[in-house]
């Protein structure tokens, strides 16, 4: 049953609809534009442009990669310029080539000007999630094994990294402390001397959702299945044969036990090596560098005067 699910990832209409609310969207935009037009001011277009004309921008891509981003993107002209004419040349999460019009403004002058970098940020960084989990998802293409992010996403943006993810064609792991159960090896420590499995259970019988162990070799590995988590998560462990016979015997053991669990990678996983973690026969792959390394997508804005 790889890939499917085991309840853990959340409806994707249902998560791309939550994070693109009108609210939600209006109070990112108004944040990152108090950061650069304190009190609504821009002192170089007020001393350069005191009669500035309206002005038509183009966006393009300076490399080829997956757009995302774009409802923020419009927000931000549309906060500055209530009459911005706004034209979208593609859609979100499509793949686009060097050269390629992303979105086309006309609006007045100053509010372009205004409203360019902020537009730009969330363009770019979203995109640039949304190409590198593409890449991913595309590494493991026909393997049932799914791409998921973790937290180490750029702090009060959590929200819009993990729906770039989604964008991408990735998963969703937990959003934050409060939603799920992750049993790491910081936690197994600080337990002590509570046994892993121990711990394990204690979780397993206290929480009121899956738990998600992490397991450092075999012997956790089966404990953590023997102890009743829904995921067991290999960390740092080379794709390998010796791999594959691990998760071999996990499937088993859950099997003997009546069980369904779901086996995840994790750590030091790159598109290099993704696909052979894919082939040992993992279900999920967790990405760090999805969010915590990503270069933002290529991209720029050139603006003309327009009557």
């Amino acid at each position: 049953m790889r890939g499917s699910g085991f309840g853990f990832e959340r409806d994707s209409g249902n998560f791309l609809r939550m994070i693109l609310a009108e609210a939600v969207i209006g109070d990112f935009v108004s944040r990152a534009l108090r950061e650069d037009l304190a009190d609504g001011l821009d002192l170089t277009s007020q001393l350069c442009l005191p009669n500035a004309p309206r002005g038509l921008a183009r966006i393009t891509a300076r490399e080829a990669g997956v757009i995302a981003g774009l409802p923020l993107a419009e927000h931000a002209f549309g906060a500055q310029d209530s009459g911005a004419e706004i034209s979208l040349a593609c859609g979100e999460g499509e793949a686009v080539e060097l050269g390629q019009l992303v979105m086309s403004v006309r609006a007045e002058a100053k509010a372009l000007l205004a409203a360019e970098r902020t537009a730009l940020n969330f363009l770019q960084r979203l995109s640039g999630i949304a190409s590198m989990t593409r890449a991913f998802v595309d590494a493991v293409a026909g393997t049932g094994a799914v791409i998921l992010e973790t937290r180490k996403t750029a702090p009060t943006l959590r929200a819009l990294d993990k729906y770039a993810v989604r964008v991408g064609g990735g998963q969703n792991h937990r959003m934050g402390l409060y939603d799920q159960v992750l049993i790491k090896e910081n936690h197994i420590a600080l337990a002590a001397p509570a046994s892993y499995a121990e711990t394990v259970a204690r979780a397993v019988q206290g929480a009121s959702a899956a738990v998600i162990a992490e397991a450092r070799s075999l012997d956790e590995a089966r404990m953590a299945v023997e102890s009743g988590a829904a995921v067991v998560m290999l960390d740092n462990m080379e794709p390998s044969k010796e791999l594959a016979e691990v998760i071999r015997e996990i499937r088993q053991l859950a099997a003997k036990l009546g069980r369904q669990v779901a086996i995840e990678a994790s750590g030091g996983i790159n598109l290099g090596n993704v696909r052979g973690y894919a082939d040992c026969g993992v279900d999920r792959i967790s990405v760090g560098a999805l969010t915590h390394s990503v270069s933002a997508l290529d991209l720029s804005m050139l603006v003309e005067a327009r009557d």
